[in-house]
């Protein structure tokens, strides 16, 4: 298999490579440079007809384009440890919480990214800045929801680290690339967030 991958700040791909260091699996890896545009290049579009990274390209030659997706299938290869839990419950919980991530999150920090970012501001034939600054105090919001949650758990499904932790932990940082800060009052997030940066795979 093959990993098409784009470093930082571009979170999902980094959400993919730090699974696999969780999971110590070493993925043959092709970079693809965003700010160059290689992702809109024809010989990625054949990979990828949408141009996003990450993708991952299987020995029989079939694409796997979305991050949770990519990890999904590697942890069915890898078991152990399990990222996506390890019953019914815990797998529920964390899929849960990746979709609060993506969904509540994640999209008001793309529309700031998108709209209001010098970098966008290249390639995005409009950007609509008060739109985009209208999406931070529904950030703020969020943020201090994960916040309440993380109240009395050391990881964000329960005791155990998760796919969901990855997934907000790169959906923060991201954030706070762009100029989007957690609250000063959500000191569990940031309690949260120190935890989870402070392992090795976080590097990755």
């Amino acid at each position: 298999m093959l990993f098409f991958n784009t470093g930082n700040p571009a979170p999902n791909p980094r959400r993919v490579r730090i699974f696999a260091a969780e999971k110590g699996i070493e993925l043959p890896t092709k970079q693809v440079e965003i700010f160059k545009r290689e992702h809109k290049s024809p010989e990625y579009l054949a990979i990828n007809p949408m141009g996003q990274t990450p993708s991952l390209q299987l020995d029989d030659g079939s694409v796997i384009t979305e991050s949770v997706s990519i990890c999904r299938y590697l942890d069915h290869l890898h078991p152990k440890p399990p990222m996506f839990g390890a019953d019914a419950r815990e797998a529920a919980e964390i899929d849960q919480m990746i979709r609060r991530a993506e969904m509540r999150l994640m999209t008001p920090i793309g529309m700031v990214w998108v709209h209001t970012h010098p970098l966008t501001a290249k390639v995005v034939p409009h950007q609509y800045t008060e739109f985009g600054e209208s999406n931070r105090p529904r950030i703020d919001h969020v943020m201090r929801e994960f916040d309440t949650v993380l109240a009395d758990r050391a990881f964000l499904a329960g005791d155990a680290y998760s796919m969901a932790d990855i997934v907000l932990l790169t959906t923060i940082d991201f954030g706070k690339f762009i100029g989007v800060e957690m609250p000063d009052e959500a000191l569990h997030l940031k309690a949260w967030h120190e935890r989870v940066s402070a392992r090795p795979s976080a590097k990755a």
